[in-house]
């Protein structure tokens, strides 16, 4: 069963919308807090510095961008889903039904599904020459859909044949075709015995006006904008108090740093008296103590000499 490649936001507008909001959440949770957790328990150097870096913050954007996109796709979601409920309650017969697309034909059989408790995949072949265009589950069991918008041209037991073989190669449990107008005898006697059903176009209205809703009927509460906008601001405010209880707190000396003490003005040089400053030792040659009377006088004399001499050179502070 061939399906078309989708992008992440495509398979994730594909779900109901309450899943797009709480997978965003989840994936913003994963990458802000669930990477650092789990890289920082590592003994690997390297992982535990990712898991550190992770810790401040540097992957956040990542999460944001996850959360955006999820939160965007589930925005489409939830008005895909809005579209199709009026699209399914506004039907009025088979005449409403030749006029619109053959893709809004087939989100008009899927949501007439939906109501009725099947598990509804569109499965998104982009074309309108068929192929498996819805795939049901439910109590188990996989039934595969074809959607047939020939308005005119009755359908043959050659396509019945093709879902047949399609139904045995998917190994699937059940085939529903379902078309806006009839199907020939032949494709009507294929199908005996076989799990296989044939809708026609007045199977199919009747079935549209068993499920519609009544114009007067309040809508869900989950259908309505408020809820989306209500799951998007209740996630937002959870996000805001996770990231401020664990950002981590200051110590008081980086909340009010201590002031370096200012250094010491340095204490200016004692500008003393050139006669304190400079004092004249006594003239004493100590290698050589005076004995003798002659001696005694030289020295005397030269001491005496000495002293005359700082006199002159010295200069007396007032």
């Amino acid at each position: 069963m061939a399906k078309r490649n989708q992008s992440g936001i495509e398979l994730v507008a594909s779900m109901p919308w309450p899943a797009g909001i709480a997978l965003g959440f989840i994936a913003y949770l994963a990458v802000r807090y669930g990477i650092s957790w789990y890289f920082t328990a590592s003994h690997n150097p390297y992982l535990s510095g990712l898991g550190e870096a992770s810790a401040k913050g540097i992957y956040t954007p990542i999460g944001w961008m996850l959360l955006g996109g999820c939160w965007i796709a589930a925005t489409a979601s939830f008005f895909g889903q809005a579209k199709r409920r009026v699209l399914l309650d506004t039907q009025t017969g088979l005449d409403s039904l030749r006029r619109m697309s053959w893709k809004d034909f087939e989100m008009l059989a899927g949501e007439a599904f939906r109501r009725q408790g099947y598990v509804v995949t569109e499965n998104g072949l982009g074309g309108a020459d068929g192929g498996v265009d819805l795939i049901l589950r439910k109590d188990g069991r996989t039934t595969l859909v074809q959607c047939k918008q020939w308005r005119s041209q009755r359908i043959s037991v050659s396509v019945v044949r093709e879902m047949y073989g399609v139904l045995t190669h998917e190994r699937a449990d059940a085939v529903k075709i379902v078309a806006l107008g009839d199907y020939t005898l032949d494709a009507r006697r294929f199908v005996q015995g076989k799990p296989i059903e044939l809708i026609d176009g007045s199977a199919l209205i009747a079935t549209v006006h068993s499920v519609q809703r009544p114009k007067m009927q309040r809508p869900r509460f989950v259908d309505t904008p408020h809820a989306l906008i209500g799951a998007m601001a209740v996630g937002l405010l959870v996000i805001v108090v996770l990231n401020h209880a664990t950002r981590p707190t200051p110590s008081p000396a980086n909340i009010y740093p201590t002031q370096a003490a200012a250094p010491a003005p340095a204490t200016p040089p004692r500008y003393l008296p050139t006669t304190a400053r400079v004092q004249a030792a006594p003239v004493h040659d100590y290698g050589h103590t005076p004995q003798t009377d002659a001696e005694l006088r030289d020295w005397k004399r030269r001491n005496a000499e000495a002293m005359k001499i700082l006199e002159k050179t010295t200069k007396e502070v007032p």
